[in-house]
């Protein structure tokens, strides 16, 4: 083979190689350097578990984001160790309880009071739970910044809800307010919130379903109007109800927290934490029906958001 031929071979060889290369390129910049299999599930399959999934894929394109029933799924250890595991609801936290291996999982939809019914939810090694209630220290400081007048938080608990007094009081002397605890443990005898009534400058519901449910509403508010007494909390469904105002979190804040943590390893992950970003929620006219300033819902969440802490 003549030199002419030699060089025109090596030509070709080094044009292919070329395409080649410009082909795996291309190929290594369209697919992600790394994808997780995250499995939602639930016991019920309903609209809003639909969008919820819906969005977080959309969210996470890279990754493989499905949902199963919970009836469908095997035990937590037989599934593998790479997925990343999402609860939407207490049923599917009660069973991811009964299994200590199987891969890494977030919690959410739970609150303090439900996590507290279940101790070995806090100590689950490979559970992160994500806390679904308004951070205690974070209503203190909206009803600070909302009500700076009031000093006596009055707070209503039950047998369920009173191990978060110590907590409550801690946040509430780094704020200088004082907490008039009354316990409530018959929701047909209003002796105890009046006599709570009666000592407070404003009443922090916390987020216990004993106390704070369609049976007692009527009652806790009506009370709250007619000793012009402002309601905070416990939730932003109560605030509809009639209650003055409470921060909340919404999907997309918790689409916001599950995309950080998924980009972490599952090593890190804490054992529990609230949502960073959160929203205010005001009732105009019952700010109004108590003479007090209606609540600038945007302003007052930044504010809040500027003065909080986070490691």
């Amino acid at each position: 083979m003549g030199d002419s031929s030699r060089m025109t071979f090596f030509f070709i060889d080094l044009y292919t190689l070329c395409r080649r290369s410009v082909l795996l390129a291309c190929l290594l910049l369209a697919t992600p350097a790394w994808s997780a299999e995250i499995l939602l599930t639930a016991a019920e399959d309903g609209a809003g578990v639909q969008a919820f999934t819906k969005a977080l894929a959309e969210q996470r394109p890279q990754d493989h984001v499905t949902f199963t029933p919970l009836k469908d799924l095997p035990a937590p250890s037989h599934l593998p160790a790479t997925t990343r595991l999402i609860l939407l609801d207490l049923p599917g936290l009660d069973w991811r309880l009964q299994d200590a291996q199987g891969p890494p999982t977030l919690v959410l939809r739970i609150s303090r009071l439900q996590a507290h019914e279940r101790p070995g939810s806090t100590q689950h090694p490979r559970i992160t739970l994500l806390w679904s209630d308004p951070p205690l220290e974070r209503q203190l400081r909206l009803i600070n910044n909302i009500l700076p007048q009031a000093q006596r938080i009055g707070v209503l608990y039950s047998a369920d809800s009173e191990f978060l007094l110590p907590e409550l009081r801690q946040q509430a002397t780094l704020l200088g307010l004082e907490i008039v605890p009354q316990r409530w443990d018959n929701i047909n005898d209003s002796r105890p919130l009046q006599s709570l009534f009666r000592n407070s400058d404003v009443l922090l519901g916390l987020d216990d379903p004993q106390l704070y449910n369609p049976k007692t509403a009527k009652n806790l508010l009506l009370s709250s109007y007619a000793q012009q007494l402002p309601l905070v909390g416990p939730n932003a469904g109560f605030v509809r109800a009639g209650s003055l105002a409470s921060t909340y979190s919404d999907q997309a804040d918790w689409l916001t927290v599950l995309d950080h943590l998924l980009e972490q390893p599952p090593a890190t992950w804490p054992r529990a934490l609230y949502p960073r970003h959160f929203k205010v929620v005001g009732n105009p006219q019952v700010a109004r029906s108590l003479g007090i300033e209606q609540v600038d819902d945007a302003s007052v969440a930044a504010r809040l958001a500027e003065g909080e802490k986070h490691p």
